[in-house]
């Protein structure tokens, strides 16, 4: 089903490139005439997980669930409450990002960059691309000069732009134009970490395949290592190695890409499957779409137990008081379930497939 599941066995020697330990990330809720904090936000709840060199591991999860503000966190934006991001550095120690200050963050700056989601928002309409592309070369004195407009032009070219467009502006393109300028900004450094938040969402599907491929390629070109952040399943499965389903700030599910869309574990990913369109018409009446009753919980007050248990068609009563532990069901197959042994979920079917129960 995805060939990519196979291809980062020897990347795994190495160790990691980010270890992701506990990580919490808590925003204050304020009211009152003198804005007192009443509460906290839990965006990010006790999140953990690793990214392999090479590796595309993607977050998945519907809007709100903590997946942007995982990524803001790694790439610093967001200091994070507590938790670790150790970043493995060139001598293959690990430096722990969330320890540090602005100052003494800035060369790792360089090393982990982001894709941001809307291409139409995330360049600056006053700036050419000349100057776009090459700020972070100017702001981490890289290049000037003839240099870096050398380096522009290289960068452009890369991503399938032609060079003399550098001295256009972002109205100019078209929205799948203005993410490869996008995306030709984050690999100005030469980065090794990218995370790209939702970056092909806001295109036409036939716009999103080429941007895919394009990512995949530069991949296997420059030997980078994704965190795709999405909620679109069907593009998950092209992209990834690993899928992590995340729900209100937690982690529920995490496995390779193959495993989760053919044998899913807890009932939320269940659910996101059954949602995935099917382009197949010989599939399209085959099987139910799973929709779920109720409202997404509240991350500044969420249930008792399980956070998914109020819209969970198998909760039991133990699911409403006790919160279930991230355990590995199967080798490399963790769910956060109670009962994940026991439930017989449907996975995404496929003409020919015996996936599903």
């Amino acid at each position: 089903m995805n060939d990519r599941a196979e291809s980062t066995g020897s990347s795994a020697d190495s160790g990691p490139l980010l270890e992701i330990r506990n990580l919490h990330m808590q925003f204050p809720i304020k009211r009152g005439l003198f804005r007192r904090t009443v509460g906290y936000v839990r965006a990010v709840n006790d999140v953990s997980f690793d990214i392999l060199p090479g590796e595309t591991l993607s977050l998945v999860g519907e809007s709100g669930c903590g997946k942007t503000t995982t990524g803001r966190c790694i790439v610093c934006v967001h200091k994070p409450t507590s938790g670790q991001i150790l970043f493995q550095v060139e001598t293959e120690e690990r430096v722990d990002l969330a320890q540090l200050d602005n100052r003494e963050l800035r060369p790792y700056r360089r090393e982990i960059r982001m894709i941001f989601q809307d291409p139409f928002s995330s360049l600056n309409p006053r700036l050419s691309i000349m100057q776009i592309v090459g700020e972070p070369l100017k702001a981490n004195r890289v290049a000037s000069g003839s240099e870096l407009e050398d380096r522009v032009a290289t960068l452009l070219r890369r991503v399938g732009l032609r060079p003399e467009y550098m001295r256009r502006y972002p109205h100019a393109f078209s929205g799948g134009e203005r993410q490869r300028i996008g995306i030709a900004r984050a690999l100005a450094l030469t980065p090794r970490l990218i995370v790209a938040d939702e970056a092909v969402s806001a295109l036409d599907v036939s716009v999103q395949a080429q941007i895919l491929n394009l990512m995949q390629d530069l991949q296997e070109e420059l030997n980078l290592t994704y965190l795709f952040i999405a909620h679109d399943l069907s593009v998950v499965e092209h992209i990834s190695h690993r899928v992590a389903v995340m729900y209100v700030g937690k982690i529920v599910e995490l496995t390779s890409t193959e495993r989760l869309f053919a044998n899913p574990m807890h009932p939320y990913t269940e659910a996101l499957l059954s949602a995935v369109p099917k382009p197949d018409p010989r599939l399209r009446n085959k099987g139910v779409r799973i929709r779920l009753e109720g409202e997404v919980a509240d991350p500044g007050n969420p249930p008792s137990g399980c956070y998914f248990h109020p819209r969970c068609p198998y909760a039991q009563e133990r699911c409403r008081h006790e919160e279930p532990d991230m355990r590995e069901i199967e080798s490399d197959h963790w769910v956060a379930c109670h009962f994940a042994e026991e439930l017989e979920l449907r996975g995404f079917e496929r003409i020919g497939s015996t996936a599903g129960h």
